[in-house]
């Protein structure tokens, strides 16, 4: 009996042992098998998240493109504008600028005497009453007696000396003789000539009162060492031969050079016209009386400018 007793409680045993393992084998399945399930769940929906997430970042890059695009096409339109801003800024500028060119060069013309140009000798008339706005006295150094006070007109002047200077600079000594002449004083000196060479011979070398250059002051008779106080002859020194060859770097020109049609030759008369007209007479080989009055009157407001 004891030893039945003890067959059936190893029996008893083992069947717990295989009940406890077959348990644990079916609850080791259902586990899996819920991990799988919730796997495949999970696969799916990553996969779904994926899929949405594509099409997101698709869309993105596409709204992303179209506002570059966008903005692109903005700032183009704006450069355009700024541009168009520019344009116009600039053409009311220029406008602006040549406006105030005019203003000043009207306002420049209107301080310029207009008589400083005009063609006299024989030609245009200087009244009685003409004396230039500002007249200045000739330092000794430049005159060729101290014993007389000359006078220049007083823009004229530093043209003067500079072109006077320039010349002592090159061993070539000028003084001037004879500048302003009032009407009066040219009355005074024609009369005289008329009475020492008749009346013929000094109309063709000196200018009635009203017509002579002298009375402008923009006008000077030259003279150099050696001709003993003369006028003629002055065509023979060094000082004429410089002159010629650079006195219209200073605004000079020879009123009355050879074959002119108004008086004798005189090379020692030599009228400021202002440097841009006297450097335009030179380089085209014509002289002051050759040009119209209209073509000459275009250089009066530049008459006194530098350069």
């Amino acid at each position: 009996m004891k030893s039945t007793h003890s067959h059936n409680s190893t029996i008893t045993v083992l069947t717990i042992l295989i009940l406890l393992f077959i348990g644990a084998c079916v609850y080791t399945y259902l586990t899996l098998t819920s991990l799988s399930t919730r796997l495949d769940s999970l696969t799916v929906n990553l996969n779904t998240v994926s899929s949405n997430l594509a099409s997101t970042t698709s869309r993105l890059e596409v709204a992303i493109a179209n506002t570059n695009a966008n903005l692109s096409s903005a700032l183009g339109v704006q450069q355009q504008s700024v541009s168009n801003i520019q344009m116009q800024l600039g053409s009311v500028q220029s406008q602006v600028g040549s406006v105030s060119g005019t203003v000043n060069t009207l306002q420049k013309l209107a301080k310029t005497d207009p008589e400083l140009l005009k063609k006299y000798s024989k030609v245009y008339f200087l009244s009685d009453n003409y004396i230039p706005a500002r007249l200045s006295i000739i330092p000794d150094a430049y005159q060729y007696s101290s014993k007389k006070q000359m006078l220049l007109h007083s823009d004229t002047l530093p043209f003067m000396q500079s072109m006077v200077d320039a010349a002592a600079a090159s061993g070539i000594k000028i003084y001037a003789q004879s500048a302003y002449r009032s009407f009066a004083e040219q009355r005074a000196l024609k009369d005289d000539y008329t009475i020492t060479y008749g009346a013929g011979t000094a109309n063709s070398f000196a200018a009635d009162q009203g017509y002579s250059e002298h009375q402008l002051g923009t006008t000077v008779d030259f003279i150099a060492p050696g001709l003993g106080g003369d006028l003629d002859g002055f065509d023979k020194t060094t000082a004429y031969t410089w002159m010629v060859a650079n006195a219209y770097k200073y605004g000079f020109i020879l009123s009355y050079p050879k074959g002119n049609p108004n008086f004798v030759y005189e090379p020692w008369h030599w009228r400021f016209v202002g440097v841009k007209l006297a450097t335009t007479l030179h380089n085209q080989g014509l002289t002051f009386y050759d040009l119209d009055q209209r073509t000459i009157d275009g250089y009066l407001v530049s008459i006194f400018d530098p350069n």
